[in-house]
């Protein structure tokens, strides 16, 4: 079982932390901290496989973002980049983590990046999950909005919830069981039914800035041994990756075959395969 600690993000915003390490870990010598950093519309709960086996070594800790899971909800005016970023650094000094790795799949991954960039001091190690260092462009936003307008909320059952995303979204190229429950981890039952525990407005807004903005300088700045890892079938292309890993002073690539987006949902023993060895590199150096 993971216990729940609160940590005071930037701005005073109260952050639901999850420690995976059972019993508690406080040795950083013996059991370095790993940080774990959902996507958009995540939560912690998403890393609790990754979670698990990550901590019979280190102590492992996810983080519910601000907006997300059970961490404060918050006014577009406080999503911003920085605020992320600087959540992230509040929970790696509050929580004793640092120097630590850094875990972060898509939104969690350009977080993680930026971070290691802005405290090289705090972090030893870095994964990059499926995400893009180049902006997407305005399109992407104008289709994100469309899909959100979709969504068939309420869902009457949460098995409604695994079977639109699962298999009916219409949006998507690559429907999957394991898609269907991520999202069902990020519904909540309301006396109408099953909605999103976010509010997808601010959802949107917290993308705006990997819409708009390329975020190569900061790739560029990170010094620590840094692993991107793509599915093979998911939104991060095999090209940019691999120059995102050339831009990278310590990169390494990873491409995991069938697996789309959710790489540690679609494939949890081939992420595996692909992210230990890589962390027993880095925490041999």
């Amino acid at each position: 079982m993971a216990r729940r600690i609160d940590v005071t993000g930037a701005g005073g915003v109260r952050l639901a932390a999850w420690d995976f390490a059972d019993p508690p870990k406080a040795d950083p010598e013996h059991h370095p901290g790993v940080l774990l950093l959902h996507g958009l519309m995540g939560r912690a709960s998403h890393w609790a496989s990754t979670a698990r086996w990550l901590s019979e070594r280190h102590r492992a800790v996810a983080l519910d973002q601000r907006g997300h899971g059970q961490s404060d909800k918050l006014p577009q005016a406080a999503l911003s980049r920085e605020a992320y970023v600087e959540d992230a650094e509040a929970a790696l000094e509050q929580l004793g983590l640092g120097p630590a790795v850094l875990i972060g799949h898509a939104m969690g991954a350009l977080t993680a990046w930026q971070l290691a960039a802005k405290r090289p001091d705090l972090v030893r190690g870095l994964v990059i999950c499926d995400m893009r260092a180049s902006a997407l462009g305005a399109a992407s936003q104008r289709e994100w909005a469309d899909w959100f307008k979709s969504w068939p909320v309420p869902f009457a059952t949460i098995a409604d919830v695994r079977k639109w995303f699962g298999e009916d979204d219409p949006w998507v190229e690559r429907p999957s069981p394991a898609r269907g429950e991520f999202y069902a981890e990020v519904m909540h039952e309301f006396p109408d039914g099953w909605r999103p525990v976010f509010e997808p407005d601010q959802m949107l807004r917290s993308r705006e800035t990997w819409v708009y903005d390329a975020h190569w300088e900061e790739l560029a700045q990170v010094q620590c041994p840094t692993l991107v890892v793509r599915g093979l079938d998911g939104e991060l292309g095999r090209a940019e990756a691999q120059e995102m890993v050339r831009v990278l002073p310590q990169g390494e690539y990873a491409e995991i075959a069938d697996a789309g987006h959710l790489v540690p949902y679609d494939q949890p023993e081939a992420w595996r395969g692909a992210i230990e060895p890589f962390l027993e590199r880095v925490l041999a150096s």
